[in-house]
């Protein structure tokens, strides 16, 4: 895929790249452990924590995506879409809109 004109346009494409329950499961739990790590970062006053984020975020669903999937994570070509993609997903499995 070359470009997207809008996150709209992107956003199916996101989708579907995360068909496996599975994938979108590691993207749920990876996703709920980077809020847990930002809270108790800010809340501790220990920054240092903050550098985790990333690593368990994208770690959880990278091994989603080579694992089950067996697809390239949209990250690589889309990283702020991705990124953005990440999180509306993740408040579609908490409205029950995407089933894990």
């Amino acid at each position: 895929m070359s470009g997207f004109a809008s996150f709209h346009d992107f956003y199916p494409y996101y989708l579907n790249e995360h068909r496996d329950r599975r994938c979108r499961r590691l993207h749920f739990i990876g996703s709920s452990l980077v809020l847990l790590i930002v809270v108790f970062a800010l809340g501790s006053g220990q920054l240092v924590w903050l550098w985790l984020a990333p690593v368990v975020g994208y770690g959880f669903a990278w091994i989603g995506h080579f694992a089950f999937e067996k697809n390239r994570p949209a990250t690589f070509r889309h990283p702020l879409y991705s990124l953005m993609g990440d999180w509306v997903m993740y408040w579609e499995v908490l409205r029950g809109k995407v089933k894990i």
